[in-house]
Formats: C-alpha cells, sequence, structure tokens
C-alpha cells in the first residue's frame, strides 16, 4: 500500500528500511523523504515504522542470541519482576 503519495513509499519501503537498520524515524524521512512534504501520511508513516522497527529489533535480538548459544554461551534467565519491583 503507498503510504506517501507525494515521494511514492509504500509500507514495504518503509519495512525494507527498518530491515536494514534505519533507527528512527527521522533516518527514514531522511532516507526514503516520506512526510517530508505535505505531511498527510505522517501519522501512518510513523505507524507503519514503528510496527516494523519492533520487529527488526526482535529479530536483531534473536539472531544475537543464536549467535552468542552457537559460540558455547550461556543464556541465564532472570525472573520476571512486576510494575513494583518484586520478583513474580
Amino acid at each position: 500500500m503507498i503510504v506517501c503519495i507525494c515521494h511514492r513509499v509504500s509500507d514495504r519501503d518503509i519495512a525494507r528500511a527498518a530491515r536494514e537498520g534505519c533507527a528512527s524515524f527521522e533516518e527514514l524521512q531522511f532516507e526514503l523523504s516520506v512526510a517530508t512534504a505535505c505531511g498527510a501520511c505522517h501519522d501512518c508513516a510513523r505507524s507503519t515504522f514503528a510496527l516494523h522497527a519492533g520487529s527488526a529489533a526482535a529479530c536483531h535480538s534473536s539472531h544475537a542470541a543464536a549467535a552468542a548459544l552457537s559460540a558455547g554461551a550461556r543464556i541465564v534467565m532472570h525472573p520476571r519482576r512486576d510494575a513494583a519491583g518484586a520478583s513474580a
């Protein structure tokens, strides 16, 4: 789907940029010029980037964990804590 009509940027373009390491929405604007003309796509572009940037970060961290395990590292799980800081 086209997100930014002014610069013809699609949701796939935004997802690709997030996967390739685009670190912030401002960097995305610099790279793709999304949400830099009329501004009508700003909210949609920002939420699309947030959705894909979060999944890209999760993907990168799981790859890092897999690499550490294959190198012989041991992963230690810590107990979950609730909002007050108490162990669950």
